[in-house]
């Protein structure tokens, strides 16, 4: 004579469990597991977030007049008009390997977080020959040669970072460089980076260097 068991289906988590009178219970197909943050993607705290098109411009009055930045730009970069309201600038900058970009960032005071942790960011957009750590890799220094105390970083590899207008880019570009300072402006820091195969990048590190000593408050 067959005995029935009652059986009893539970739910937990997205998980299937059966159970069974004098049986342990059994799990069936897990729900989807969210995964992990990748630490290269995370932006430090009080950062705007990059994928949002939408991102207000900064408060009135800051980033202008007295608490701007000026520099002088480099022979040969071409000034267009920025893509979005968290740019201030956008230079191309030409070259036999293929053309390089500087983008510079400004986000209003409180915003933006700090050089230090804006730096070691850019840096995990690299991917260094021989693997390990990115930041490592990188040349992160300081230095107050001009008006304006500078954060700077230096490096390259294969790089996924950059955005578009749906988020991160994705698309891995190899024999890449990026020269990048975060400035302390008067009101709010200011992020100048540039990217772009290492060929066109690497000969103009001096008139980059050269760009971040002309800093100076004032429009």
């Amino acid at each position: 004579m067959k005995r029935w068991i009652p059986v009893v289906l539970v739910v937990l988590g997205g998980a299937v469990i059966a159970l069974s009178s004098g049986s342990e219970p059994r799990v069936g197909s897990p729900g989807p597991v969210a995964p992990s943050p990748d630490p290269s993607t995370q932006l430090p705290p009080d950062h705007p977030p990059l994928t949002d098109a939408s991102i207000p411009a900064p408060p009135l009055g800051s980033g202008t007049g007295a608490n701007a930045l000026t520099w002088d730009t480099p022979e040969g970069w071409t000034a267009e008009p920025p893509a979005s309201s968290m740019r201030v600038a956008e230079y191309a900058i030409p070259g036999d390997a293929g053309p390089a970009r500087l983008i510079v960032y400004y986000f209003g005071p409180g915003q933006g977080g700090d050089a230090r942790s804006n730096a070691e960011r850019w840096a995990r957009e690299f991917e260094v020959p021989g693997g390990g750590d990115p930041v490592e890799a990188a040349i992160i220094g300081s230095y107050d040669g001009g008006q304006i105390p500078v954060v700077t970083i230096e490096t390259r590899g294969t790089y996924s970072g950059g955005m578009t207008a749906a988020g991160p880019s994705g698309e891995a570009r190899t024999d890449y460089m990026l020269l990048g300072a975060i400035a302390e402006g008067p009101d709010a820091n200011w992020f100048f980076k540039l990217t772009g195969p290492e060929a066109t990048v690497a000969p103009q590190k001096g008139a980059f260097e050269e760009m971040m000593g002309s800093l100076r408050p004032g429009n």
